[in-house]
């Protein structure tokens, strides 16, 4: 069957593709409302709008602006006409269109008598385009203006020029508009309707007639005629004047403003804006809804005002029915109108469908695009979309959209089912001869917009075509491709890669689908090679003639194949496989890495991947030359697909754009080289993908073999707001990853063949002092790894007997690399093993180093230490040393658990020997700032520990040392008994002693005369001295408990005597100032001053413990007293000055001899002594009489003090 044959109405009709809201042709509304698909979409709206405005019939209301929003084609003009036509019921071919939508809405009766209520009254709508009858100079009150002009129009006034129109709407308000039409045409021969859009050319009939009619002078009327005053209209005078005419219908008239386009004359013209809204607010608040505002934009309104949303926020709420409508619905409106099939050819098609059910499902599988892009999912889909696929009506809609957008002649272009009814109509008609396997492939569509488009677009069609009918190296087919590839340049949701472009040209279900892609690759490479279309990853793109001069001025840029290789390793081992290291187990195994011949990085001769690129000759890459070489080492060889020439691609738009002062380029051609510039980045993107396609499916080779892989696909959940291609890409990167670690894994196994002797892993330093300090159920646990500490021991035997000396770094190092692979903490708990079987030694700075030491878990596998780290086989001190030397240690530490092990016994030399190192040197830290008693003993026994444990670097040499020195420490133990006995129970007395003995040093001579304490005092003297040779008397230190009491019993009589006296003379002198001072109230405060000084010494004098100190208080005591004294005699008998007369002049007289008084302290004079007898009396008082007379003797007097 025909495909012209199928369809209910006839394929090749007219039909009028966009609708004009000022067409009013008979035959085009009759199609326009016979074929106007009520959808479930504008369902919707016809019931919003009309729920709204029947309310205004019952309840009167401001909020009479509706706003129907839409994009391109979106059907909003073909939607407004019906609404006007419905609203008026208007009748057409003798037909309401009230009675046309009753079969429209056969399914939703309540919606039609929601319709057919609203319209019963009398309604008129001034039906109008804006951008069509808008003055082309907009200021501020056009939209005003508009609305005035459609208004006086519809009152059947010149609404094209304002003076007109008010002379015309001044005579009807008279009456006489049918007699001043009928003079006017009397007098100038035509009719004024005729001749009113000229009427400045009839001045003279103009003028007769308003005289005749109106009764206006000539002169009056022709002032009119001639005036040059602007006839202006306010929003409230014409608000008004149209109230004034709705009040005048009856009350259920309606007159509705619906105006098209409204949207795009505004656009985001604040003072259209302000003008739009105050005239709506206006007609709202004036009228109560007799009068309506039904607008539609390319954009809702809030997106118009969203720029100034506070600003404008009031012309919301002018619109407050909101109607959005969208192309969504598109395929429903192409299926009604145009795609209908008979019953003859729904049968026909259902048994096609039937047959090839499963040829249709697979046929239309894209790549990359998203979910609603696809072919049939049903037969009742595939009959109803015949002979199109269902991803043709959405791809369309986006076709449409993006050539608009994209700057093209397209602004006039439809995106909604107005021009998409022209497209598949057109598309249908070319293949209206061909049977039900026919398909309609993509580029047919490409008529449709053809002429809309720019010439810089046709020309480069047009001249493809020219090519393809000369011959000159394109086919007719390729024509076709680039069509396509036009179609879809600006349309995300299909790539147009190979297979998505075998799809779009899909031109039968019976299709080869090999054969096809064949052919359009010829096409492709034909074209491309001709420069009509670029290449960017996989992905195909049209050029224009000025982006095909650029892009052959990149396609000329040389670059280097080393910089592509650049771009490849970063691909691989930065963005794929980001990772240095290969993880395997507990492992993880550094890995050098090639591409192609070039080094990543420093070799270091471990593991090698290497991965070859198209950029490797062939031969390089025969199966078996890639076996041998593979030997050792992996050898990835990657998948030939796009991804070196996109990578190519990017580098030449890169250094293209370098070479470029694009900044004084035109901006047609920097445009292009910015659009270059992004596609670098999507080449750089897709050869990403690209390569991990690559890698996915490479060849691989290991150690010799070529090798299987699984290539397993990752359950990845997808990321917030992330895109089907970036998911596809991360899928693909992880299964790329999957693939290297893979190879990485084979290669470990070849290379690191004895990785698994290790079995037991130790985690943390931890588990090594575990093993060191011989945990048995750690140790029992790590049997496992017997066979790598045989390695082990095996090495360090070889290295002994080659005697080469072995540090831990050389141990580190060799179980590392192949064919070991050990981690370096399993090679130091395998050592810690060897250590607590006492097979090997450790060495540190010339140190052995004992098990315990907490220091060896460093030293075993830290890099700062492990250099300095010697390691060898043990040598065994001989049993019979080990037994000499535990008898020694029992005896002289007087223990009897000593080690029979060589590492137990070292370990008990070396603690408690160390421990005696300690305690000696605790000893001699107590003679520090004392006068202590056999201190060389002690600094000689420190001698000889350190003396034995100096050899501690070497266990035979330590077990040697100690038989060596077995009679001097014995010596030296019984030598520091008493010094020991002497700091733990003596010192503390002793010490006391010193310091009595010290004190009382100044107070001897007062003591001297009791000869039982002098004799104490000796004693004490003897017991504390410290001989210079000879032996120290330890046995005497307790006879100084009684020693000092005795002469601390004296010394504190004597001293309690002397406080006594000087308390005594403090008192003698405070009594000798209080009783001067009594002569005189004004001497008070120095007797008061005096009191708190003698307060103060009487504190001090209490608090002395040293005889001499009390003493020396004296003369001070007698001192202040004397000058105190001195103060009140002062202040009692100040000197008198007399008054002299003058006298008479004479020789002068010599002045008299000042007489000199010598002041003595009575201390002086009379000493303390103790006088026992008359005659010692009278003695004492002839020397005091005797020195006194001498004291005289040069001077006039004495003060004694």
């Amino acid at each position: 069957m025909k495909i012209q044959s199928m369809f209910k109405d006839d394929i090749n009709r007219k039909i009028n593709g966009v609708v004009k809201v000022d067409q009013a042709e008979k035959a085009v509304l009759i199609q326009e409302l016979n074929e106007y698909v009520i959808t479930r979409e504008l369902k919707k709206h016809f019931i919003s709008f009309f729920n709204n405005y029947t309310e205004s019939f019952s309840e009167a209301t401001a909020d009479i602006g509706v706003w129907i929003s839409g994009f391109f084609g979106s059907g909003k003009s073909h939607f407004l006409k019906m609404l006007s036509y419905l609203l008026e019921n208007r009748e057409v071919d003798g037909m309401k269109t009230v009675e046309r939508f009753r079969q429209k809405f056969e399914d939703d009766p309540a919606a039609f008598l929601l319709i057919d209520n609203a319209t019963k009254g009398k309604t008129d709508t001034i039906l109008f385009n804006i951008d069509i009858e808008g003055s082309i100079n907009k200021d501020k009150t056009a939209v005003l203006r508009v609305f005035a002009k459609m208004f006086y129009n519809y009152l059947g006034f010149y609404g094209e020029d304002l003076k007109v129109a008010k002379l015309e709407q001044f005579i009807a308000k008279q009456g006489k508009t049918g007699e001043f039409r009928r003079v006017f045409e009397e007098k100038n021969g035509a009719s004024w309707l005729e001749s009113r859009d000229s009427f400045a050319f009839f001045e003279d009939d103009i003028v007769a007639a308003l005289v005749e009619v109106l009764g206006m002078s000539e002169q009056a009327a022709s002032n009119w005629f001639n005036g040059t005053e602007t006839i202006e209209t306010s929003i409230a005078q014409l608000v008004s004047e149209i109230r004034e005419y709705v009040n005048s219908q009856p009350d259920d008239f309606r007159l509705l403003f619906m105006i098209d386009e409204v949207g795009q004359y505004v656009g985001g013209d604040t003072n259209l804006l302000i003008n739009l809204q105050s005239l709506v607010e206006k007609i709202g608040s004036e009228c109560m809804g007799k009068v309506w505002v039904v607008c539609t934009g390319q954009e809702a309104i809030d997106e118009i005002i969203k720029a100034r949303e506070n600003e404008f926020s009031r012309i919301q709420a002018r619109f407050k029915t909101r109607l959005s409508l969208s192309s969504s619905s598109a395929d429903e409106v192409i299926q009604k109108r145009i795609l209908l099939k008979t019953d003859e050819a729904r049968n026909e098609l259902d048994q096609v469908y039937a047959v090839n059910d499963s040829v249709l499902r697979n046929l239309f599988t894209f790549s990359g695009a998203v979910r609603d892009i696809k072919g049939y999912s049903s037969e009742e889909e595939f009959t109803r979309n015949f002979p199109f696929v269902p991803y043709q009506f959405i791809l369309m809609q986006k076709v449409f959209a993006e050539i608009r957008k994209h700057g093209n002649s397209g602004k006039h272009l439809s995106g909604g089912e107005r021009s998409m009814l022209s497209g598949f109509q057109e598309a249908a008609q070319k293949i209206q001869d061909r049977d039900e396997y026919a398909l309609a492939p993509f580029y047919l569509f490409y008529d449709t917009v053809h002429s809309f488009l720019d010439s810089s677009i046709r020309q480069v069609i047009e001249r493809c075509e020219r090519a393809a009918d000369n011959g000159d190296g394109i086919e007719p087919q390729d024509v076709s491709v680039l069509k396509l590839l036009y179609l879809v340049r600006y349309v995300d949701d299909v790539k147009a890669n190979l297979d998505n472009i075998v799809i779009l040209m899909a031109d039968d279900l019976r299709l080869d689908k090999i054969n096809m892609r064949e052919q359009v690759r010829g096409s492709l490479n034909r074209l491309q090679s001709q420069n009509y279309i670029g290449l960017i990853g996989d992905v195909y793109n049209f050029l224009t003639d000025e982006e095909q001069d650029i892009q052959r001025e990149i396609r000329n840029t040389s670059i280097s194949t080393a910089d592509i290789t650049d771009r490849i390793v970063d691909k691989i081992f930065a963005d794929i496989y980001d990772t240095k290291k290969f993880r395997f187990g507990r492992y993880d195994f550094a890995f050098d890495q090639m591409v192609d011949d070039r080094a990543v990085g420093t070799l270091t001769g471990g593991m090698l991947l290497r991965v070859l690129t198209v950029a490797t000759d062939p031969f390089h890459k025969e199966e078996g030359r890639l076996m041998m070489e593979s030997q050792g080492k992996a050898i990835m060889v990657l998948e030939e697909n796009q991804y070196y020439e996109s990578l190519e691609s990017a580098e030449k738009i890169r250094k293209y754009v370098k070479q470029q002062n694009v900044t004084l380029l035109p901006r047609s051609r920097q445009e292009i080289i910015r659009n270059h510039q992004e596609e670098a980045g999507k080449s750089e993107h897709a050869a990403s993908d690209l390569i991990a396609d690559a890698i996915i499916n490479a060849s691989c080779y290991v150690n010799g073999e070529k090798i299987n892989l699984k290539k397993a696909t990752p359950s990845l959940s997808v990321k917030e707001n992330e895109t089907p291609e970036e998911y596809s890409s991360r899928v693909k990167k992880v299964k790329a990853k999957h693939i290297i670690d893979q190879v990485l894994e084979q290669l470990v196994n070849h290379v690191y063949s004895e990785i698994g002797l290790i079995t037991k892993f130790a985690e943390t330093d931890a588990d090594i002092i575990r093993i060191l300090n011989g945990d048995q159920m750690y140790i029992q646990d790590t049997q496992a790894n017997l066979d790598a500490a045989v390695r082990v021991e095996y090495y360090l035997e070889l290295q002994y007997n080659k005697n080469l000396p072995t540090t831990m770094s050389d141990l580190q190092d060799q179980f590392q690399k192949k064919p070991y692979g050990w981690r370096e903490i399993d090679i130091a708990a395998v050592t810690a093993m060897l250590i607590q079987g006492q097979k090997v030694t450790i060495k540190y700075g010339g140190e052995t180093i004992q098990p315990g030491d907490s220091r060896l878990p460093d030293m075993l596998r830290r890099k700062s230490e492990i250099g300095r780290t010697s390691i060898s086989m043990r040598q065994a001190v001989s049993a019979s040393k080990i037994r000499e030397v535990r008898g020694f240690l029992r005896d002289f530490f007087d223990k009897m658990d000593v080690p029979e092990d060589e590492d137990g016994l070292i370990a008990y030399i070396l603690k408690n020997f160390g421990e005696l190192a300690q305690q000696y040197n605790a000893l001699n830290d107590r003679y520090r700032g004392h006068h202590y008693p056999d201190q060389k003993k002690v600094r000689d026994a420190i001698t000889l520990v350190n003396d034995v444990l100096s050899q501690k670097g070497d266990n035979i040499a330590l077990i040697q040392r100690v038989i060596d020195r077995e009679d001097v420490l014995e010596n030296m133990s019984d030598a520091l008994h008493d010094v020991e006995e002497f700091f733990r129970t003596r010192v503390t007395l002793f010490d006391s002693a010193v310091q009595f003995e010290k004190e009382l040093r100044n107070d001897w001579h007062y003591l001297a005369g009791d000869e039982e304490v002098s004799r104490a005092l000796e004693q004490i003297r003897k017991i504390i001295e410290i001989p210079a040779e000879g032996r120290f008397d330890y046995k005497r230190i307790p006879e100084l408990n009684a020693l000092t009491a005795a002469v601390k019993a004296s010394h504190d009589r004597l001293l309690e005597a002397k406080r006594e006296e000087v308390l005594e003379i403090v008192r003698q002198c405070m009594e000798e100032i209080h009783t001067m001072a009594e002569e005189s109230s004004s001497a008070k405060h120095i007797s008061d001053s005096a009191d708190n000084y003698f307060e103060q010494y009487k504190n001090n004098i209490r608090n002395f413990q040293i005889l001499t100190m009390l003493e020396g208080l004296i003369p001070q005591i007698w001192k202040y007293k004397d000058e105190t004294v001195s103060r009140i005699e002062a202040l009692l008998h100040p000197p008198v000055v007399k008054s002299v007369k003058p006298a008479p002049v004479s020789e002068p007289k010599p002045q008299p001899k000042k007489e000199v008084i010598k002041s003595i302290h009575r201390q002086m004079i009379f000493p303390a002594k103790t006088l026992r007898s008359e005659e010692e009396i009278d003695a004492y008082l002839e020397n005091i009489r005797a020195a006194m007379k001498q004291q005289l003797n040069d001077c006039d007097g004495i003060r004694l003090s």
